[in-house]
């Protein structure tokens, strides 16, 4: 499985099928107005967390996905994708509306985007739906979702292997647009890390998976 972050919460997932066909997820891609370049994307499945332009940009995404745009339970060339209805803020829904937390079941792995999560914490319900986790998409710029040290809660709340941070502060992303969010420094303290490195992409396997405690893995847009 390769995991490649564009930027904001934009990912691209190419999982391999035992047949050798390469399936490709993409979630969340972005328009022009965020001040970030999307690139070219091809997808099998597309996935939108909610109708923000930062989030939403289905015409940006070529090879007519199948589209998921919300709560439910979807079988797609094997995967297995759940959305679990969230809030983009802490007062329910009251400020910026409904957020859809994705799984992703693919290669015997677990994935969980928190897309644009902004409660103070995941509730029981939301908990059992997402389940084990392996790898964790998770949002820390603050302002209008998690910043550090609440993303570092639900993070403990979830306890997955690995944690990909995602939608905070890049060189390009226009301010006037997203408004003030925070860079990665503050989210490396919470989690008790003086700096890491960063790599272009994630290639894993199952048999990767051995880490004991949760390790922060942060990709280059």
């Amino acid at each position: 499985m390769h995991i490649i972050w564009h930027g904001q919460s934009c990912f691209e997932i190419i999982t391999s099928q035992k047949a050798g066909e390469q399936v490709k997820i993409v979630i969340d891609p972005f328009t022009e107005e965020t001040g970030l370049s999307l690139p070219k994307l091809d997808s099998e499945i597309l996935l939108i967390t909610h109708d923000h332009y930062d989030h939403n940009n289905i015409k940006g995404v070529t090879g007519s996905p199948f589209l998921i745009q919300g709560p439910g339970e979807y079988e797609i060339k094997d995967i297995f994708v759940q959305g679990i209805p969230s809030y983009h803020d802490d007062k329910d829904g009251k400020e910026r509306g409904g957020n859809t937390i994705y799984t992703i079941e693919a290669e015997e792995m677990n994935l969980c985007h928190l897309g644009d999560f902004g409660e103070k914490e995941l509730s029981p319900e939301q908990l059992e739906k997402i389940g084990d986790v392996d790898i964790l998409m998770v949002p820390i710029g603050g302002t209008f979702t998690l910043d550090a040290k609440g993303a570092a809660k639900i993070i403990s709340q979830i306890e997955p292997r690995i944690v990909i941070p995602m939608h905070y502060s890049l060189p390009k992303l226009n301010p006037s647009a997203d408004g003030k969010i925070d860079g990665l420094e503050p989210f490396l303290k919470e989690m008790g890390q003086k700096s890491a490195e960063s790599q272009p992409k994630l290639l894993i396997k199952k048999k990767d998976l051995t880490i004991e405690e949760t390790k922060v893995i942060v990709l280059q847009p």
